[in-house]
């Protein structure tokens, strides 16, 4: 098994805002403290949860700072560098580097559509921009473009890159890349961890992580250790909690839900909106269902 770079279990955390719509740094920070006291390994600060897309350079460059202070000495801190802008991620990732982060989260350039040449190119671009350790991010229902198999082959023979977020979910170009490389496998679609745990994943970077942390390391340990049907049990207990933060953007439905535990952290921004009263309904009940709220 290939030595998780970063952790096993990793949330990708959402940003505080102040009720006015400003990044608030001391929420983050104690959310940042919750999320590693429940038992994550690290977290992937201004992901797409995280409303990357609506926050600036210096409030990303802020925020990952708030939450080294925070934690850093506890967990890993991977920061998002996403952009369509090679100069602009590479600019981010000098940002991350300087505010200590631990990695770089490094997205599929998304819109402009580049060919997988221009794809690996940025790639190199930004990961040559700092000393730090590179995951890929695999998203296209986002992003539009897929990585190729031979795509990420190529990236993984880079020194800096050590990691992949699968979001693609195609099992047989994982299954692929897993049999050739040595990258470090992390589920980026919470309900298909144990599957990708099965194809040789280390771990995931969720979103229901920052309710089921806990459990979702009991998972991945039950599945190391054999005990296969143990962390189908535990997999299962979590589908309620999958379906409800999933029900909605992942970042509106976490924030309802971190609000429904006594633990709010403020408004989305726009273009993200609010929960509605039967969103919210519908998050308590599954929330419930899955032994998270009494």
């Amino acid at each position: 098994m290939t030595t998780p770079p970063f952790g096993q279990v990793l949330t990708a955390m959402v940003t505080p805002f102040t009720p006015d719509g400003a990044v608030d740094l001391d929420r983050a920070a104690e959310l940042a403290d919750r999320l590693v006291g429940d038992g994550n390994d690290g977290l992937v600060i201004s992901g797409t949860t995280g409303e990357a897309p609506t926050t600036h350079r210096d409030e990303k460059a802020d925020l990952l700072r708030a939450v080294v202070d925070a934690v850093g000495g506890r967990a890993t801190v991977v920061a998002g560098v996403g952009s369509n802008d090679t100069v602009h991620a590479t600019l981010m990732a000098q940002d991350a580097a300087k505010a200590g982060a631990s990695g770089l989260l490094v997205v599929t350039p998304y819109y402009n559509k580049p060919p997988q040449a221009g794809v690996i190119a940025h790639t190199v671009a930004v990961a040559e921009s700092t000393d730090l350790p590179v995951m890929l991010y695999d998203v296209p229902g986002r992003t539009g473009l897929a990585l190729t198999q031979a795509t990420v082959l190529a990236l993984a023979a880079h020194p800096q890159v050590v990691a992949i977020k699968d979001a693609k979910l195609d099992l047989e170009s994982t299954s692929w890349v897993l049999s050739q490389s040595d990258l470090a496998y992390y589920s980026g679609h919470d309900p298909w961890t144990l599957p990708l745990l099965a194809l040789g994943a280390v771990g995931v970077i969720g979103t229901s992580t920052h309710v089921v942390a806990g459990r979702t390391k009991q998972m991945i340990e039950a599945f190391a250790s054999g005990d296969a049907a143990g962390a189908r049990a535990l997999h299962e207990g979590m589908l309620p909690i999958y379906s409800g933060i999933f029900r909605s953007p992942g970042t509106i439905l976490v924030k309802a839900a971190l609000a429904l535990l006594g633990f709010p952290v403020g408004p989305v921004r726009l273009p993200l909106v609010e929960a509605t009263e039967d969103e919210v309904a519908q998050l308590r009940t599954d929330l419930i269902a899955a032994g998270v709220l009494g």
